[in-house]
């Protein structure tokens, strides 16, 4: 699946803002209640896991960008070669 760049980039920065929102539901609530613990844990799951994907990210530099979906590749091919040469040769050389 590919995505644009701006969003692709920001998914660790989306992870970590869920992840905070669910941990600071979970701690609004209050921890008398058992669907506190559930809220804290998937925030805090969602933490490590944008830390995770940010990390890989910055191990990976050539792996960070989304590869081109199947429209792009045949575009490419179809695209005419600008490289060619132009000059035509004369009959008499």
């Amino acid at each position: 699946m590919w995505l644009p760049t701006p969003i692709y980039e920001r998914i660790p920065q989306f992870w970590l803002l869920l992840g905070l929102l669910f941990m600071s539901s979970g701690a609004y609530i209050g921890f008398d209640y058992s669907v506190s613990f559930l809220y804290f844990g998937v925030g805090l799951f969602s933490c490590v896991w944008s830390l995770y994907v940010y990390v890989l990210r910055l191990r990976n530099p050539q792996n960070s960008q989304p590869e081109p979906g199947p429209q792009d590749e045949q575009s490419e091919q179809t695209a005419p070669d600008v490289h060619q040469s132009t000059e035509q040769t004369s009959p008499g050389s």
